[in-house]
């Protein structure tokens, strides 16, 4: 039994569900939620903090500020909350209201930029130009800028990648949501020098424009961007599938009848998994999908009726649910020429 002083020391980093009973695809989920955090955002807040710290750029007198659409925002919060800091989250108003009251209940201040105040830049253009004004005004503010910062992706480079690997020594396909793409990035670069090789398919979300396509409309925050990573180099990358906002919460949906709460994030990585497992015989393969975030703070949105239907039509909730979500709006993607 683990015994803490600090909410950052506890992650449990080995828990798996194999969903091949729910989906009739074997596809083993690596659990990330379970953390005081609540995300596998809890890992790159921690780098990104202590390296700060080590370089001497947060002291006991910083102000810690990023730009967040929730699960990040909420770890900084736990992190700043058990170290003493000060700490102001930039996000939007598609961050859930549960995301944004955790991050009260912990002491943080919370700016919402609101859809009119986004312009050429949308909402993620407009929050960066709240930073950087923030920053400007005041010396105190620290900004980790997790959209360039590596300890970002060294965080699953040094944790995530080498936890799988212990479980999964002869892994075949790593399936991974896209945002950031620190988790991407920092577990594509470890694999790639392991003793097998190990195809790696970026999920995203349709309407995210991290692969080239012009940004569109997303409702649930978590994964893709409106612009393209800093962090991301495609040469890591075999494929990229995007999944739509449907897709996601019919899948969120479904595994929530099995008693699985599972987040926006992980029902796109799971919907996109199963699609690509539906198109390619995947007899004997061993493969993983990595789970970011648990379901809580969903509940006024994905799990909300009222919400999904005023999105979505009246009928969408009467629809059948397809017989293995994930079936995207167009074929995969594949990046740098490398088929699948």
């Amino acid at each position: 039994m683990p015994v803490i002083s600090v909410p950052e020391a506890f992650n449990e980093e080995d828990l798996y569900i194999d969903l091949e009973s729910m989906f009739g695809r074997r596809l083993f989920l690596k659990c990330e939620g379970f953390n005081f955090a609540g995300s596998i955002k809890l890992k790159a807040a921690t780098e990104m903090v202590e390296s700060a710290e080590r370089r001497g750029v947060l002291t006991r007198n910083s102000i810690l500020v990023e730009s967040s659409s929730g699960n990040l925002g909420v770890a900084l919060s736990m992190i700043a909350a058990s170290k003493g800091y000060r700490f102001v989250c930039v996000t939007d108003s598609r961050c859930n209201l549960a995301t944004r009251q955790m991050m009260e209940a912990l002491g943080s201040q919370v700016h919402v930029i609101a859809h009119e105040h986004a312009a050429g830049g949308g909402l993620l253009g407009a929050r960066l130009e709240y930073v950087r004004s923030l920053c400007a005004a005041d010396d105190r503010y620290v900004w980790l800028s997790q959209y360039t910062n590596p300890e970002n992706w060294k965080a699953h480079y040094r944790r995530t990648a080498p936890a799988i690997a212990r479980f999964f020594p002869k892994l075949d396909v790593l399936f991974i949501g896209v945002g950031t793409t620190g988790t991407l990035m920092g577990c594509a670069r470890w694999f790639r020098s392991w003793h097998r090789p190990v195809r790696i398919v970026a999920v995203d979300s349709v309407g995210s424009a991290i692969f080239g396509d012009p940004p569109g409309r997303r409702m649930i925050p978590g994964l893709g961007m409106s612009v393209r990573p800093p962090l991301l180099d495609e040469s890591y990358v075999d494929e990229a599938v995007h999944v739509e906002e449907t897709d996601t919460i019919r899948t969120c949906r479904q595994l929530a009848k099995r008693g699985f709460l599972f987040g926006g994030s992980t029902g796109t990585v799971v919907s996109g998994a199963m699609s690509w497992l539906d198109r390619h015989d995947s007899r004997g393969l061993t493969t993983v999908a990595i789970a970011p975030d648990l379901g809580e703070r969903y509940l006024d949105t994905i799990y909300q009726t009222n919400w999904v239907q005023a999105l979505y039509g009246a009928d969408f909730l009467a629809q059948e649910a397809p017989a293995a979500p994930g079936t995207t709006a167009r074929e995969p993607s594949t990046v740098h020429g490398r088929p699948s």
